[in-house]
């Protein structure tokens, strides 16, 4: 991935030009910055067991609070992102603490409600915010590498660093301390009180930890877009990001990069097919839905649950663990027939009454 940028490859259909192109390049940025945010939230949900509506709010966040870090504070880029990455926890810390009193569909109903505030706040204080219109980035606070088309190819390495970054610490949670007595937390949370531990806090630094790797995806799209809109605060980005985990599997690593980065490029790709001479020309029951990319990403979905309810990568596991069974059972065959044979007597038949048991 970080020599792309310097390759001379065409895959037509998927990507709109070469990869040393900016158009390609600023597409693939904007896949691994949605990667990075289905990682963040693949945490919560895959190993935390919490299906929140809210998850937008951080990245907004991150985004947003960038923009105003630059913008009205007027520091330059790297303290910009310092502010707009502790605005993010303060806010996952806040909300958290309090959404977690409550589990179930019922922390759904409160992080969808703090996601609603968001964005009425985002909306409402357009002196600040923007407004309807978003937030245009302070390009004088920002290093000249990272401004215009010309430096797309800095910037898709920028996001590059942020998805591995991302990525790092998941890795890192999933396998510490941490990681084990969030999961055992989801599993059984009453059991983990038996045993004298502390599932709330366990809980709430998961989703603080997920909160800052969101604000950290927000700062990656406020660079890369050079501004946001209040629509990287609602709760519909959040089902999208829930999407895209789901569509690449719940609980896998690869799988949320995998499912941000295909859901991105079909919604950009679908996009442009609609518009096609192609769909035109098609009867009107079919170029109707058709021209509508949401509605092929629907069926997509639908398809992936009903037929792969483990996601993508769900499914390849489970067709590799299948297949290293069926290896290591033929293999112990092989063995149990070689030693019949050293032996030159059969294997003697289970007593009767072993048998029976």
């Amino acid at each position: 991935m970080a020599i792309l940028p310097l390759l001379n490859i065409s895959i037509p259909g998927i990507l709109p030009t070469p990869t040393y192109m900016p158009g390609t390049l600023a597409l693939l940025s904007l896949c691994m910055v949605f990667a990075a945010l289905a990682l963040s939230y693949n945490m919560l949900l895959g190993s935390a067991g919490m299906l929140s509506f809210g998850h937008a709010l951080y990245f907004g966040a991150g985004a947003y609070g960038l923009g105003i870090a630059l913008e009205h504070l007027g520091v330059p880029l790297w303290p910009g992102i310092f502010v707009a990455l502790i605005g993010g926890m303060i806010i996952a810390l806040l909300t958290g603490a309090v959404a977690m009193r409550v589990s179930g569909i019922p922390f759904a109903m409160v992080t969808l409600a703090f996601a609603q505030a968001g964005s009425l706040l985002v909306r409402r204080n357009s002196a600040v915010t923007g407004g309807e219109e978003g937030l245009s980035i302070n390009t004088e606070q920002v290093p000249d590498f990272l401004i215009g088309v010309i430096n797309t190819r800095n910037l898709y390495w920028f996001t590059l660093v942020v998805l591995v970054i991302v990525y790092l610490v998941t890795l890192w949670v999933d396998t510490s301390r941490l990681g084990h007595l969030v999961r055992a937390t989801r599993e059984n949370e009453q059991r983990v009180r038996v045993l004298g531990l502390q599932p709330y806090q366990v809980k709430l630094v998961v989703f603080v930890i997920a909160g800052i790797l969101a604000s950290l995806a927000g700062v990656a799209y406020m660079l890369l877009q050079s501004g946001t809109v209040p629509r990287a605060v609602s709760a519909d980005l959040t089902i999208t990001v829930l999407v895209m985990v789901v569509l690449g599997g719940v609980g896998f690593r690869w799988g949320a990069i995998v499912g941000g980065v295909l859901y991105t490029l079909l919604d950009q790709r679908l996009t442009v097919l609609a518009g096609s001479e192609a769909i035109a020309g098609l009867p009107d029951f079919l170029r109707i839905p058709l021209s509508e990319p949401l509605f092929i990403l629907g069926v997509l979905f639908i398809i992936v649950v009903m037929f792969l309810p483990g996601g993508i990568a769900g499914t390849i596991d489970s067709a590799v663990r299948r297949r290293r069974g069926d290896h290591a059972r033929g293999a112990l065959q092989s063995l149990d027939g070689v030693d019949t044979a050293d032996t030159g007597t059969a294997t003697p038949a289970e007593p009767p009454s072993r048998v029976r048991a």
